[in-house]
């Protein structure tokens, strides 16, 4: 009784744990009745808890899912306490007694470990660790690893059993060499993390699970060995770091520096510079000299500094005249040595004078390192030549070795630059035989091109001439341009490979040179023959054949002249030989005139036929004046009418103005009539057509033709739509107002209306991209999209009587024009008929003029009188043909006949 009183009442079970006591005693090793007890007291205190799950435990030691919740509940009740409290000691023991059974869980092992190195328990932990790897099967070691590498990383760990543990888990999994070195490092075990990089480096199997490449771990030994160079032993450092230099391109310039920083942190200073100096004698980028001049620089520094400090102290000591410093054998040595330059310690000044002179060496070694990564580069060879300005023998052997460096086939730039450059340092220390020598040798290499081998001929010749050799110079030309001989061909030909040398005589610059000195220093004959020369070779320009011409000309040889243009027609096509025939026809016009017109006739047809439209006109332009100045008036508006209809559309409107007005100044205004209504009907586009009808009608107007003008505004008016041309329509407006009356300007703005409503219905029955592609399309243009479109054309017919027959617009229009207080003049004007004008509107390319009735035939037209000077010299002629005119009756003017030819 007394031990009962000991256990308090709340962990007895209730009447409410009754059910679950009696299906516990009725099957006590069934689990689902015990965690329904479980699941039932959830909101129980852990000490009633524990109790069930002892009970269940002792029925059922061998569930994992028991010992699971039962261990996670002891772990979530002590995580308050500290980890020197008690109830740790219990939760390990249960721990213990859970492995009897389940020693093959992972997850328990887990539990346990985790909370054992919370607990720093790391002895206990450790042998825990390696008893989890000697119960578990290999597969699952991985879960266990990552906890027991966290243990040993601990503070406090010895470093010795951290190793040891690194050791073991690298023979389970050697893929993680990397966090080994990682933790050597932070230990600073230099040695071994170094002997471990370089057993990486050595595996060609190896692969980084950081993603590290071979290049980085390369660095990271490098910044290894140079940083302990003291400490690490056993390591060939040199053998390692060229090894990568020679392996890696990228970054050499850091591997050179790490060399170098590890003599120098050896003490090795002289070995030290002799790496600087052979990483920058090999580098071939100029970002790894860059990052090897600068180190080569600060290290060159840092021994004046050094040297600096230790002269400083020196002198600080034999000041202080300390005598105990010394005995007296080093006293008697410094005397006997004293004065001796074997003797001398201060070499400051050497490190000065080496400090400059590498700074001073700059530029050479950054060239040097650009010539490395191209040898033939031309330009980088010049460059390095006038960084040793001042040093005649430095030039000359370095223009030596780029001679022989670079190769034409594969040089950068142009190598005969090189040659010559070599040749004119010669020619400018007065050495003309070695200059000549140097042209020589330059004459015999193989270019890529032989604009090259020509430019060496033509700067020996130059060199000659400013030499007053000029001779010399001429006979340098006459041998270049040699063809070589039958046998000289046929043997390039054998080898394969023909040489530029075979192709030299056919140079274009070669020629010209040799030309020009012919022209200068040779004789007329000796010109010729190098003229034709160029021309039997075919390799002539337009602008060799008009030298050719201007040659014989000033010389007085017009006619041999003339052939050579004739010639330069022949073999040149146009565009080329555009310049031969403009110049040969004003040549020859000039020269000849009037007496060899028929010859000037057929060289025009013949140069027309050639030229294109788009180029023609001036041609045309130069022929009619020629027929203007020296031929017949008739022959030149016969050209001009040539010319209207050959040029090219764009220029037709422009030709047809000049002429127009060439026949009004030649024959008087009246003739321009007609040549006005050919340029209607040859098809100009639209706004062509609107602006020659224009002109048209200022014409009639100023010869008081009124309704001849008004026959020709409204024929005009089909191609001016008033809402996008209103400058037309007050044209009109400004013309009905000076010479119509009310019913002229009322059919003035009923033809605006009818225009107005094609183009509105034009625009609205033709689908949204034609409106948008073109705002200005004429009714014939819309009536064709129309039946394309298959939509009937009554449709459209409907819609126009339909707007014609508006009253509402009818009095609009009405309103407004008697509100203008504009008078008229009635000048008896005959008033066309309604239905005409509806058939201009209708159709823009028919023209009818209202027919005169017979009730209107006496009505009298006022007539003013034309002055004599509009017609020129024809002003009779003129006269005869109105009268002829008048006389016949049934022709009534240029729109007559348009229309009546298009009727039949």
């Amino acid at each position: 009784m007394a031990a009962n009183a000991e256990i308090p009442l709340d962990l007895y079970p209730t009447e409410s744990d009754l059910p679950y006591e009696e299906e516990i005693l009725r099957d006590p090793f069934k689990l689902k009745g015990w965690w329904r007890y479980l699941v039932a007291r959830a909101s129980a205190p852990f000490r009633k808890r524990s109790i069930l799950y002892e009970r269940a435990l002792k029925a059922l030691p061998g569930s994992y899912k028991l010992w699971h919740a039962y261990l996670r509940e002891r772990l979530d009740a002590v995580r308050a306490f500290p980890i020197t409290h008690p109830s740790y000691a219990s939760l390990n023991n249960t721990f213990e007694r859970a492995l009897v059974t389940m020693h093959r869980m992972p997850r328990i092992w887990i539990m346990y470990l985790s909370s054992l190195t919370d607990q720093r328990l790391l002895t206990r932990a450790r042998r825990t660790f390696d008893r989890a790897l000697r119960a578990l099967p290999v597969t699952q070691h991985d879960r266990i690893w990552p906890l027991y590498l966290k243990l040993v990383s601990l503070p406090g760990v010895p470093v010795e059993t951290s190793f040891r543990v690194y050791r073991r888990y690298l023979a389970f999994d050697p893929s993680h060499v990397e966090d080994f070195i990682d933790f050597l490092l932070q230990s600073k075990r230099w040695q071994e993390a170094a002997d471990r990089l370089a057993s990486v480096l050595n595996d060609d199997a190896f692969y980084s699970i950081k993603g590290k490449t071979k290049h980085q771990l390369w660095l990271e030994l490098c910044d290894l060995l140079t940083k302990h160079a003291t400490e690490i032993l056993g390591l060939k450092v040199d053998p390692i770091i060229r090894g990568g230099i020679r392996k890696f391109t990228d970054e050499v310039g850091r591997l050179w520096t790490s060399l170098a920083d590890y003599y120098v942190r050896r003490g090795l200073y002289e070995k030290a510079r002799d790496i600087f100096e052979e990483g920058i004698s090999t580098v071939i980028t100029v970002r790894d000299f860059s990052v090897i001049f600068e180190a080569y620089a600060q290290f060159e520094q840092s021994a004046l500094a050094a040297k600096l400090e230790a002269a400083e102290d020196d002198s600080d000591d034999e000041m202080d005249g300390g005598e105990g410093g010394k005995d007296g054998m080093e006293k008697l040595a410094k005397k006997f040595l004293e004065g001796c330059w074997l003797n001398d310690d201060d070499d400051t000044d050497l490190r000065l004078a080496r400090f400059e002179r590498l700074f001073d060496r700059r530029p050479e070694l950054l060239n040097s390192v650009l010539l490395r990564q191209n040898p033939h580069n031309v330009e980088q060879w010049h460059r390095r030549v006038k960084l040793f300005e001042g040093d005649p023998a430095r030039q000359a052997s370095t223009y030596v070795e780029a001679v022989k460096t670079v190769d034409p086939a594969k040089a950068v730039g142009k190598p005969h630059t090189l040659w010559v450059a070599f040749a004119k340092m010669y020619e400018e220390h007065n050495r003309l035989d070695s200059a000549e020598e140097i042209f020589k040798k330059a004459t015999q290499v193989n270019y890529k091109t032989v604009d090259h081998l020509s430019s060496v001929w033509c700067e020996w010749a130059e060199m000659e001439l400013r030499h007053k050799n000029f001779t010399k110079a001429i006979e340098l030309m006459r041998q270049a341009t040699a063809e070589p001989s039958v046998e000289v061909k046929r043997r390039a030909a054998a080898e394969g490979n023909e040489p530029v040398q075979m192709k030299l005589h056919k140079s274009l610059r070669l020629w010209s040179f040799y030309v020009d000195l012919e022209e200068s220093l040779g004789t007329l004959e000796s010109t010729r023959a190098v003229y034709e020369r160029i021309l039997d070779l075919r390799i002539a320009t337009p602008q060799i054949i008009l030298n050719y011409a201007f040659l014989l000309e000033e010389n007085k040889y017009f006619e041999d002249a003339f052939k050579v243009y004739e010639r330069g027609v022949k073999i040149f096509k146009y565009p080329h030989v555009r310049d031969i025939w403009v110049t040969y026809l004003s040549k020859f016009v000039k020269r000849y005139g009037k007496s060899k017109l028929d010859r000037a006739r057929e060289l025009f047809e013949q140069a027309i036929e050639q030229t294109p439209a788009q180029e023609v006109k001036p041609l045309f332009l130069q022929y009619a004046k020629l027929e203007e100045d020296f031929g017949l008036a008739k022959r030149a508006m016969n050209v001009y009418d040539r010319a209207v209809k050959t040029v090219a559309d764009n220029e037709k409107l422009s030709m047809y103005e000049i002429y127009i007005a060439r026949a009004a100044e030649i024959y008087g205004v009246p003739k321009t009539r007609q040549i006005y209504e050919q340029a209607i009907e040859s098809g100009l586009p639209p706004n062509d057509v609107k602006a020659m009808c224009l002109k048209y009608a200022e014409l009639e107007r100023n010869l008081g033709e009124i309704d001849r003008a008004r026959a020709i505004f409204v024929f005009s008016s089909n191609y001016a739509d008033p809402r996008s041309d209103p400058d037309f329509w007050k044209k009109w407006k400004d013309f009905e107002i000076q010479h119509g009356n009310e019913d002229t300007f009322r059919e003035m703005l009923r033809i605006s209306r009818s225009v107005s409503a094609s183009y509105s219905q034009t625009h609205f029955i033709l689908p949204e991209y034609l409106m948008q592609k073109d705002q200005k399309l004429t009714v014939e243009e819309a009536v064709d999209t129309l039946k394309r479109a298959g939509i009937p054309e009554d449709q459209m017919g409907a819609l126009e009587r339909q707007l014609a027959a508006d009253p509402s617009s009818n009095s609009s229009i009405n309103e407004d024009s008697s509100a203008r207080a504009v008078s008229f003049v009635r000048g008896g004007l005959v008033e066309p008929e309604p239905n005409t004008i509806k058939r201009a509107v209708a159709n823009s390319e028919e023209i009818d003029l209202p027919e005169s009735d017979s009730d209107e035939e006496n009505i009298e037209i006022a007539q003013k009188s034309v002055p004599a000077a509009v017609f020129g010299e024809l002003a009779k002629k003129a006269a005869e043909e109105k009268e002829g005119e008048d006389d016949a009756g049934t022709k009534l003017g240029a729109l007559e006949r348009i229309k009546r030819q298009r009727q039949q």
